[in-house]
């Protein structure tokens, strides 16, 4: 049986980048996913301009 999570990561550099970060900030806080599903790509303009790629993960952990 899994758990399933869904949660959102952002970059200024790149889609790759928003879900790196998103994947390593929940392995620092539960330490073991399974598999993880990127299942939306969207992107936000900040002030300046500055661009804020985003993207929606599915993550799986084995529940114990």
């Amino acid at each position: 049986m899994y758990k399933l999570y869904e949660i959102v990561g952002t970059s200024n550099k790149s889609f790759c980048d928003a879900t790196e970060n998103a994947v390593k900030k929940f392995l620092a806080e539960h330490k073991r996913i399974a598999w993880f599903e990127v299942v939306e790509e969207r992107g936000a303009i900040r002030k300046g301009n500055k661009l804020e790629f985003q993207v929606k993960l599915k993550l799986g952990m084995e529940s114990r």
